[in-house]
């Protein structure tokens, strides 16, 4: 009995898998070819306060395909607007918001835009006990790295699924 519905379960399982094979289902992965033609070279022209977010765009938009030479047709990832913000609300227990904003637009070898300015934009909040050790440097250093991390990603997701609009001439 036990080998039987063992048996049924393999079964079944192989007999949904061939249904969604056949019907054309497949899984979508990123790999070399993901990030579309067009932005496949790039540039980065960030302000001088960003040192950090343009090593992870790197890091992740080369992980999408795209390459970063001086090739003369090569498209610029203009970051046009940088905005860090920190709130501290104070009491018995101190709580800090980080924001993070980035405007950027992607521009062709001439410096005319080609996509629409895109803000994207990452928030992190802690708390600590202001009566204890404090640890607010240490915690505010590691939110203000993840923070980064998050609109890289984002930037480069949406750069790589060609999710930005394009200007209209």
């Amino acid at each position: 009995m036990h080998l039987v519905q063992r048996l049924s379960a393999v079964i079944l399982t192989l007999g949904l898998s061939v249904s969604l094979v056949g019907c054309g289902f497949h899984l979508v992965g990123h790999g070399p070819n993901a990030t579309p033609l067009v932005y496949q070279h790039m540039k980065l022209d960030l302000p001088s306060n960003t040192a950090n977010l343009g090593e992870k765009l790197k890091v992740y938009l080369i992980g999408n395909g795209a390459t970063f030479d001086q090739d003369p047709n090569a498209y610029t990832l203009h970051v046009l607007d940088y905005q860090y913000r920190r709130q501290k609300l104070s009491g018995r227990i101190a709580e800090v918001i980080l924001h993070l904003d980035v405007t950027f637009q992607i521009e062709d070898r001439n410096g005319s835009p080609i996509t629409e300015p895109r803000t994207i934009s990452s928030v992190k909040s802690y708390q600590y006990n202001v009566a204890t050790v404090n640890v607010d440097d240490n915690e505010e250093s590691y939110l203000n790295d993840m923070l980064v991390d998050d609109v890289a990603q984002q930037m480069a997701r949406q750069i790589s699924t060609n999710r930005l609009p394009t200007l209209s001439k």
